[in-house]
């Protein structure tokens, strides 16, 4: 019996041992599988990252190549850029200067005449007895000028006379401008006919001109007409410059 039991005891432990050992023998291989699917996945990875890192140097040169290309492409454009840039602005530039220079100086307005660039001279009106003369201003500075306004006459000492108002029905609708040798009128009322007590007789009188900004400086000592002229001032009144006397517009 107690032969029996330890067989049986032997025999279990055998059991156990082959159990133990089965099981050892197929953790090993369970462990040598996974170190094969380890290695496995490593190669995969690693070829994975190989491709990665093949396909990242593709994307690397790729993206040189672009760059590249970019920067090439950036040349060229910043190139026809610049050139562009350039031949707009010498073209805008040369173009609207030039014609801009040229339009503006043979379009642009004459300077006003000044006292030293006319010569004024008086003649009686085909009248009798002589309510009117005509004056004649003529451009004698060897370049074109303005006359602007009217004559501002003074029949007598500059200082104290009274400047004969001007007749605005007479102004013309544009500047008068004068090339070099060419004249411009103007008509002056200087009586109301007949002996007046208030007339006196003038030899000479003094013509200012218009600036821009108001009566010249400078004044023309004009001669009257042989025999002086019988002027009565509370009644002279002058008329505008203009390039011929019209009719209804200088008859005052």
């Amino acid at each position: 019996m107690r032969n029996h039991r330890k067989h049986t005891v032997l025999a279990a432990a055998a059991i156990a041992a082959l159990s133990l050992g089965l099981t050892a023998c197929g953790g090993g291989d369970g462990a040598t599988g996974a170190k094969d699917a380890g290695s496995a996945s490593s190669a995969q990875s690693s070829a994975g990252t190989g491709d990665n890192g093949t396909a990242g140097g593709g994307t690397a040169d790729q993206t040189a190549a672009k760059s590249g290309s970019g920067s090439t492409g950036g040349s060229a454009t910043g190139g026809s850029t610049a050139g562009g840039s350039t031949g707009s602005t010498g073209g805008s530039k040369t173009g609207s200067t030039t014609a801009g220079s040229t339009g503006q100086k043979s379009s642009a307005k004459a300077p006003a005449c000044a006292y030293g660039d006319i010569k004024v001279t008086a003649a009686k009106a085909d009248e009798v007895p002589t309510e009117h003369i005509v004056l004649t201003a003529t451009n004698t500075s060897g370049r074109s000028c303005t006359l602007l306004e009217y004559p501002l006459v003074a029949f007598g000492p500059i200082q104290t006379a009274k400047d004969v108002p001007a007749v605005a029905k007479s102004k013309p609708a544009t500047l008068v401008v004068l090339k070099a040798g060419e004249p411009a009128y103007a008509n002056v009322r200087v009586a109301l006919g007949g002996v007046h007590e208030n007339n006196k007789v003038v030899k000479e009188f003094n013509v200012n001109l218009f600036a821009p900004q108001g009566p010249a400086e400078g004044s023309i000592v004009v001669k009257a007409p042989a025999g002086g002229l019988a002027v009565d001032e509370a009644a002279a009144k002058t008329g505008y410059w203009t390039y011929e006397l019209r009719n209804g517009a200088d008859e005052f």
